[in-house]
């Protein structure tokens, strides 16, 4: 039965979205037989949802105007907040692009005229910003898994995955062994999804990132602990081995700064890493769309740089180096 209902609502959900679906085509969207697509079809109408069938080489399902969806009770505020919460979403998670279409449709479909306007008046066009890499998507079943372990306070069996998604093997310099983990905070963080867990393995609090955990739900519960800090936030941009890895950038350098790695870490930017070397150094490694660009960021740290990689890095900074002294002398 639960089955059955969650196979209804995601069909009332494709037919909201206001197209014509072919009979095979759902079939495939509810990964069951045309013939339960019907019954469930059926099921629907008995419940007073008007399904319009559509004959033809062209035919199908749709659901038909005058509709007995039930109404939503968005304000003015709350409507352009959906708006721009389903246009923005597709950038942090796998295949939301066309759930959030159509979810945008269905919206649209039943809102009263005055919130369908307000939601129509804001039609975003996305543009990249190419000095900003974001992680990749996330997978929305390891999301979910993720943030029902969260809400119900039961530990999950974690293990790190390559940079590229795939499993680390014994004896690879990336592997680490499956840790039992108490997940607390699920944080978005440059658009990147970040895990703050207790790791029973290691009896530490870690931060980790999501799209590089493999993770195993239990049915064990564990109690809610004392928060390695009282700011969440500041905890988690000051942890420096958080899981973060190079973006593909252009150029990639790097330099060994005089500061601790929890503060590069509150302040590198997106797509870079944070090593700690010692209590009052560490090393960065970033990129950009320049070896100058690079040499620009370092600066911003106003601290001592020494063993600056690669010999392109080393020369940007001998030019940064000369522009500057130039600028501070007096023009003739």
């Amino acid at each position: 039965m639960a089955n059955t209902s969650h196979r209804a609502l995601r069909l009332l959900s494709l037919l909201g979205s206001g197209r014509v679906w072919p009979l095979r085509e759902l079939a495939a969207r509810l990964e069951a037989s045309e013939r339960t697509v019907r019954r469930d079809i059926e099921t629907l109408r008995g419940l007073d949802y008007s399904i319009a069938t559509v004959r033809g080489p062209d035919g199908g399902y749709r659901l038909a105007a005058g509709n007995t969806l039930p109404p939503l009770l968005f304000d003015h505020d709350q409507a352009l907040a959906v708006a721009v919460a389903l246009q923005t979403a597709p950038g942090t998670m796998f295949g939301l692009g066309d759930d959030a279409s159509r979810a945008m449709a269905t919206l649209h479909q039943v809102m009263p005229p005055a919130l369908r306007a307000s939601m129509e008046s804001l039609r975003l066009t996305r543009l990249r910003n190419y000095w900003e890499f974001p992680g990749p998507p996330i997978d929305p079943a390891a999301l979910t898994a993720v943030g029902t372990a969260v809400r119900h306070r039961q530990v999950l069996v974690a293990e790190t995955l390559r940079p590229d998604g795939t499993r680390a093997e014994p004896g690879d310099a990336d592997f680490e062994a499956a840790h039992r983990i108490e997940p607390h905070h699920l944080v978005v963080w440059a658009s990147r999804w970040y895990l703050v867990a207790y790791d029973r393995t290691e009896r530490k609090w870690r931060v980790r990132r999501v799209d590089r955990l493999k993770v195993r739900p239990t049915t064990q519960q564990f109690p809610v602990r004392a928060l390695p800090a009282d700011d969440l936030a500041q905890f988690v941009m000051s942890t420096h081995d958080r899981g973060d890895t190079p973006a593909q950038w252009p150029c990639t350098g790097s330099a060994r700064l005089a500061l601790p790695a929890a503060v590069v870490a509150r302040w590198a930017p997106g797509g870079s890493v944070v090593e700690d070397l010692d209590a009052d150094h560490c090393r960065l490694t970033l990129g950009a769309w320049s070896w100058a660009g690079i040499a620009g960021i370092l600066a911003t740290f106003d601290a001592d740089l020494t063993d600056v990689r690669p010999a392109e890095l080393v020369a940007a900074c001998g030019e940064l180096a000369r522009r500057w002294a130039a600028m501070g002398t007096p023009a003739r």
